[in-house]
């Protein structure tokens, strides 16, 4: 596999070697030690799989608890794939990364815990799986707002107006009133 760098060092790109013939093509997806040989030392605890429709826009979402890292793939369809450094020490903290994801370019992006994670599917449909390294804590999971003007993140769409949200996603709040409770939450650690 290739890991490639992103604009934050903790974010990870992954393009994994794709064998393939006239019968298809096979692809290893997750090999521990491949994994933590090039950084990612992550247990995984749970796998989720989503399925959205074009302008479908999930996230940013985070939990303030059992924070998760996620590894992140497309079989089906493309999305624009964010994730949004949360850690209030960290000198890349409020910045954002975005990649696109298919099941054309079999990319995966590595999505460290501390950070809020969404996508806006491209296609007219996408299958999203993802590897989570704590359980999902519905009570710990947090949402800041996808249009936030301090995060100022180019979702590549002209028409805002036309995304698919659901009322979490709509009415979240924004990065400012998020940092109060994530650094009470980091203080307590």
């Amino acid at each position: 596999m290739k890991i490639i760098e992103t604009k934050i060092p903790a974010v990870k790109l992954i393009e994994p070697k794709v064998f393939g013939d006239e019968r298809g093509f096979f692809m290893e997806t997750w090999n521990e030690k491949a994994f933590r040989d090039a950084g990612i030392d992550a247990t995984f605890v749970q796998d989720n799989h989503s399925r959205s429709v074009k302008n479908t826009l999930r996230g940013l979402h985070y939990q303030i608890k059992q924070p998760q890292g996620k590894l992140v793939r497309v079989t089906r369809g493309e999305v624009f794939d964010v994730a949004v450094d949360l850690r209030t020490n960290s000198p890349t903290f409020g910045h954002w990364v975005g990649e696109y994801l298919s099941e054309e370019n079999n990319r995966m992006l590595w999505v460290p815990p501390g950070f809020a994670h969404g996508f806006l599917v491209t296609s007219e449909t996408a299958d999203f799986h993802y590897k989570c390294t704590d359980f999902y804590a519905p009570e710990h999971e947090r949402a800041i707002h996808w249009n936030d003007p301090n995060l100022s993140i180019n979702w590549g769409t002209s028409n805002p107006e036309k995304l698919l949200l659901s009322d979490k996603d709509k009415y979240a709040p924004s990065l400012d009133q998020a940092v109060v409770e994530l650094k009470k939450f980091q203080s307590e650690i």
